[in-house]
């Protein structure tokens, strides 16, 4: 088995993040042609604005609205897979650099990601 160097958790890293993006994309245009094959012919109102729905304001309510009828749903979901990516980034090469025994990193990236992990699920 490969140790674990600098070289091996970019390539690793730079996967993840290829991969997160794709499958960001992906999902949200499935969301997407769903949204518009079931309201491409809807003519919109632009005399009343109308906020997002409730269940669309945490990623709670996004999972459970996520469902082949609920195109916005899967829209959304998409992309919190898109913010998540970064966030997971960041988590494997914390892991990555616990594996290299580099303390320094280690520390730095565990604040990097308590940051992130606040930003995304702390209070608002």
């Amino acid at each position: 088995m490969e140790s674990w160097n600098d070289e091996r958790l970019e390539k690793v890293v730079s996967m993840l993040l290829i991969s997160g993006v794709s499958l960001a994309a992906v999902v949200v245009l499935l969301g997407g042609v769903c949204f518009l094959w079931q309201h491409g012919n809807d003519h919109p109102d632009y005399h009343v604005f109308h906020g997002v729905e409730q269940q669309y304001r945490s990623i709670r309510g996004v999972l459970e609205a996520a469902r082949p009828s609920d195109c916005r749903g899967v829209i959304q979901l998409g992309l919190i897979l898109l913010i998540c990516t970064p966030i997971a980034r960041v988590a494997f090469s914390m892991l990555g650099f616990l594996l290299e025994r580099d303390r320094t990193y280690v520390v730095l990236t565990v604040i990097v990601l308590a940051i992130l992990v606040y930003g995304l699920v702390g209070p608002h």
